[in-house]
């Protein structure tokens, strides 16, 4: 009975400690499984100080954040292919009725490669959030897009100076060393906290609604911006065709319909964007999770 007791309070310990930190996300009912780090409460100042930063980093504000899950690396072909073929889950409708991604119409990769470990790419946020929503289905646990904010924090992991750029090779995939392609996740070194490809490779989709002035009014704990017009919405990171100046961590990147110009659908799709090959998205699991009535009334405000 003792080693019974004993063997019992070791489990519960083990399993104490994998809430609390780094773990594999496994999703029932498929082969896929993704690693969650562990972001920990804190403060830190969203936004940069510096004279090179653009207009809408700025002013800088003390931002209090409650602790989180961050997926290591950007959401892959194999991760998002097991939601686009999974018709058994039920999805939140959109407006216009459409409950999943329809199928592309194009090579939305333009040649650059589906491998299974390619970042997911040109989908819209709010497809990356109805990947989010069919996590939710799946596993029973609550996930979506980043914040800028909880984005920001987990770029710059604790570090206060800026990346030196003449080490920026070696954790992002930018114009000088891509090849004009998008790479395989985790090629490059990670962060302090283990994320890899923050910077470059795919730009990432957040939770927030663009607005250049926001920071002058932006709530102190756990800012999230209402959902609005579908442009501009916020990418971050920088992508595999920018320039190295645009691999910061405060660089704010606005949705633009241009990103889907050449989309040949009248109207143009809601799920995939012909010039928006950049883009891609990373998800979290905040550690207070919402009831099931507040997780359907979020899915349902973001995705209508």
């Amino acid at each position: 009975m003792k080693v019974r007791t004993l063997l019992l309070l070791l489990l519960l310990s083990i399993s104490a400690l994998g809430q609390k930190g780094t773990y594999i996300q496994k999703v029932p009912n498929t082969s896929i499984s993704f690693t969650m780090i562990a972001i920990p409460a804190g403060k830190f100042t969203l936004g940069s100080k510096s004279i090179l930063a653009d207009a809408d980093e700025k002013p800088t504000v003390e931002v209090e954040l409650s602790s989180y899950w961050i997926a290591e690396h950007e959401t892959t072909f194999a991760e998002w292919d097991a939601y686009f073929k999974d018709s058994s889950v039920p999805q939140v409708k959109n407006m216009d009725g459409i409950s999943r991604a329809t199928p592309q119409y194009i090579d939305l990769t333009w040649g650059m490669g589906r491998d299974v470990d390619h970042p997911a790419n040109s989908m819209s946020q709010q497809a990356a959030l109805m990947y989010c929503r069919w996590l939710y289905a799946r596993t029973g646990t609550f996930f979506r897009l980043p914040t800028e904010a909880e984005w920001e924090y987990a770029c710059k992991a604790g570090e206060p100076k800026a990346l030196d750029p003449t080490t920026l090779g070696e954790v992002g995939w930018y114009a000088d060393n891509s090849g004009g392609k998008f790479q395989l996740v985790k090629q490059k070194k990670p962060n302090a906290w283990g994320l890899f490809d923050m910077l470059g490779n795919l730009s990432e989709w957040t939770m927030d609604q663009y607005d250049p002035a926001s920071y002058a009014s932006a709530a102190h704990k756990d800012p999230m911006a209402a959902p609005g017009p579908r442009y501009p919405r916020s990418a971050r990171g920088g992508s595999y065709l920018d320039a190295a100046n645009q691999l910061r961590c405060t660089n704010r990147i606005p949705s633009d319909p241009k990103w889907n110009i050449r989309d040949p659908q009248i109207p143009k799709s809601r799920w995939w964007m012909t010039d928006g090959m950049f883009v891609g998205f990373r998800v979290v699991r905040p550690a207070r999770q919402p009831s099931a009535a507040e997780a359907e009334e979020f899915y349902a405000r973001y995705l209508k």
